[in-house]
């Protein structure tokens, strides 16, 4: 049997073996921490680290422990009030069950235990279960990635690549090759041998004798020459680097900014979308992202202007498509890129313009997007927009999606339902 014994070295004298199997342990617990944390902290924390904190009774674990062990008699005194299967009921309030001493000024508990989460740690559990879906890998971006792949067994190699196997299964086929003939004829000779020997002795098979022997001798040698393992059968397994296809994703992050939009609504906006860019920036390398901010008239940004301006007007939310539609055109071929759309807003738009959306959506951007979702900030009633898009909802329900958030509670629900892993 073999024992596999690691000796790498954890920094700062931690077990990160032992860490490992105690978040898996309180993983529920530790989400709930870490859901908590997403609505709390401010826009620029929200990727930092985490301090978790666990009940005492949470983390009990059951231990073995001995018994008083052999032969022991022991006589338990009958009650007749209560019989086998009864349940003794709590003391009433006022009863045994309450203290009447004074409370104490000193003393230490061990209530809660409470450890860190480091920025990966944090990630990973946050975004945990998420993905873009829809996901196609249309198109080979570069072949800066790459898997080493079995290409079989070929006779020059490394020595660390070595296949024992076939080296030796090759090293009995040659030896068979090359001595059979001798084996055979050995054989044969030791039983002539042991003929001759068994009959009375004289000259002429005395002669006979000798010569077997002589003969034994040579194919004994011959045998013993012959190499166990010789260069000639060495195999390697042989591996060659197979190109991982890249998936070529671009999300589109459309979000109003007009006038209706008040500052907190737009704060839980920005705080939707920075859930969004962490999400994508963890999880996917090659994911391009372009911001867009529209009231009457579209505009494309950098992150920098579209979390941290406050520039406001009225609304026209078709502008956001239209300029979504004329980017995708420009910069982002359909048969090469996997398109996404993230649009956020009050609801709040120009009657006359929100049918022209719908239109927009179901026949311009939706044929040619992987999903698309809307999320409406709205601490009042839906408006036109939540009405036109809830008809687009019932006819494509696979590229579109949308939800409502009414607090600060409800962003990360709301975005691990939007990006949730589904089954196939």
């Amino acid at each position: 049997m073999s024992y596999i014994v690691d000796r790498r070295l954890n920094g700062k004298d931690k077990s990160s073996v032992n860490r490992k199997r105690f978040l898996d342990r309180y993983k529920k617990q530790i989400r709930e921490a870490v859901s908590d944390a997403a609505t709390e902290r401010s826009i620029t924390d929200l990727d930092s680290g985490e301090t978790v904190t666990i009940p005492q009774r949470n983390i009990s674990e059951p231990v073995f422990q001995h018994g008083e062990g052999g032969d022991r008699s022991i006589i338990h005194t009958g009650n007749k009030e209560f019989v086998t299967g009864d349940e003794v009921q709590r003391p009433e309030s006022g009863g045994g069950g309450s203290g009447s001493g004074q409370a104490s000024d000193s003393g230490e508990g061990d209530d809660e235990f409470m450890f860190s989460l480091s920025r990966d740690e944090y990630l990973d559990f946050l975004f945990d279960g998420l993905e873009l879906p829809n996901l196609v890998k249309q198109h080979l971006k570069g072949t800066d990635n790459f898997r080493y792949k079995h290409a079989g067994v070929v006779s020059d190699g490394n020595p660390s690549k070595i296949n024992i196997i076939r080296s030796m299964r090759t090293s009995l086929s040659r030896r068979m090759a090359l001595g059979g003939s001798a084996r055979k004829r050995l054989k044969e000779a030791k039983l002539e041998l042991q003929l001759l020997l068994q009959e009375d002795a004289d000259a002429e098979q005395q002669a006979k004798v000798e010569l077997l022997e002589e003969e034994i001798k040579k194919l004994m040698d011959r045998l013993t020459r012959i190499p166990y393992l010789d260069t000639y059968d060495l195999r390697y397994n042989h591996h060659v680097k197979d190109p991982i296809p890249s998936a070529q994703a671009v999300m589109f992050c459309l979000m109003d900014v007009s006038g209706s939009m008040t500052q907190s609504m737009k704060e839980m906006a920005k705080r939707f979308y920075m859930l969004l860019y962490l999400f994508l920036e963890r999880s996917y390398e090659k994911t391009e992202i372009v911001f867009i901010r529209h009231h009457t008239s579209a505009k494309e940004v950098d992150e920098q202007e579209f979390f941290y301006s406050r520039e406001a007007g009225g609304t026209v939310v078709s502008s956001a498509l239209k300029l979504m539609d004329q980017i995708i055109t420009e910069r982002y071929p359909v048969d090469q890129w996997n398109i996404y759309g993230a649009q956020a807003s009050d609801g709040d738009n120009w009657n006359d313009d929100s049918p022209v959306c719908k239109k927009f959506l179901t026949e311009k951007l939706l044929p040619m997007s992987q999903y698309f979702t809307y999320v409406e900030i709205m601490p009042r009633t839906h408006q036109s927009l939540w009405d036109e898009y809830k008809l687009v909802e019932g006819t494509c329900g696979d590229q579109f999606a949308m939800q409502e958030i009414k607090s600060l509670e409800d962003i990360y629900p709301v975005f691990r339902e939007l990006f949730q892993r589904r089954e196939l």
